[in-house]
């Protein structure tokens, strides 16, 4: 079974609450009756009544609850709840009340409550825009030191990685982690690989180096990162560093760091930067015709995942079961 495959039937068997802030977005709109049908999620959509349900004429969405953040009761709660996480940044109350009708801030403030189980946005909001709030009111995980993403990568005829399947990160949020990040990254990742590709994970720090190949200050990084990761997780099997054909390559794995428990059998790829992982999951998707998944956040303490603005009505239906399971997984 094809990763996405196996998430959205994980989703359907313990089905979860979503909201889409962007509620009157045609592709949002399209999804939404699509996850309704298949049993994937509950849907909350949020924004104007009247201009969802036009946008909406031709589509069934019969069974989703429509939320406006302005009309709604609960909005002076909400803006109560924010006004008390944000006054030591000098918001005012009636900010704080004006603030909780933007929708994203709204969802935001669902998740945080428990009114839903997770959010999906960014369809036609950047990435910054879908964060902010998220950071503002529903933080990291406990422990977290960072916000990450992750890709899913289904390479087609490749024995690499788990059969072809890999979690590459951070491809999408931090453009120059520190070593501590990065390390958070990985353990992060782990946890991705587990949870929704299902894989055992085998995490390599990636770099220009193996093992003390070259030197250079950008080694040490990766180097002290792997070393803080394996303290924080010694039950990991994660090693570096480690250049990407050691990590994935069988023979060059043993010829360039022997005895390594991660080398030329790496699922979990960790790049050094983000302009490395921006790059990398790019030339695999394109050139080896992958499928990625993503990108998928890490990190923060409920699901909140953000859609490209280029994303298809199957791109949201997928981040849309990815967020459900991801949701299943949290502790309240």
């Amino acid at each position: 079974m094809a990763v996405m495959d196996s998430i959205i039937q994980k989703a359907k068997a313990n089905k979860k609450r979503i909201v889409l802030p962007e509620g009157s977005e045609a592709r949002t709109l399209k999804a939404a009756e699509r996850v309704i049908k298949e049993g994937i999620a509950d849907v909350v959509l949020l924004g104007k009544e009247e201009e969802i349900k036009e946008k909406a004429k031709g589509l069934d969405i019969s069974k989703a609850e429509i939320i406006d953040p302005e009309k709604s009761p609960l909005l002076q709660k909400y803006a109560e709840e924010y006004y008390n996480l944000r006054k030591n940044k000098g918001v005012t109350e009636e900010q704080a009340y004006q603030i909780m009708k933007d929708p994203m801030y709204y969802g935001c403030m669902m998740v945080k409550l428990d009114d839903v189980d997770g959010m999906v946005s960014g369809a036609i909001h950047a990435t910054a825009d879908v964060f902010r709030p998220a950071f503002q009111i529903v933080k990291t995980a406990a422990g977290v030191k960072v916000v990450s993403s992750a890709f899913i990568m289904e390479v087609p005829n490749c024995t690499y990685g788990s059969d072809g399947v890999f979690i590459f990160a951070d491809c999408a949020i931090n453009p120059n982690p520190n070593e501590e990040e990065l390390a958070a990254i990985a353990i992060a990742s782990a946890h991705t690989a587990k949870v929704l590709a299902g894989i055992e994970p085998r995490i390599a720090m990636l770099s220009f180096s193996t093992k003390g190949s070259a030197n250079h200050e950008l080694v040490d990084k990766v180097k002290n990162a792997t070393k803080i990761a394996k303290e924080l997780a010694p039950d990991l099997l994660i090693d570096g560093e480690l250049q990407l054909d050691a990590a994935i390559v069988k023979e060059v794995g043993e010829l360039k760091a022997p005895g390594s428990p991660v080398a030329g059998n790496a699922n979990v790829l960790i790049f050094p930067d983000l302009q490395a992982g921006n790059i990398g999951y790019k030339l695999v998707q394109r050139l080896a015709k992958a499928n990625a998944i993503g990108p998928i956040s890490q990190g923060l303490a409920k699901p909140i995942n953000d859609l490209s603005r280029g994303c298809s009505v199957e791109d949201i239906v997928n981040v849309i079961a990815i967020t459900c399971v991801q949701a299943q997984g949290v502790q309240n």
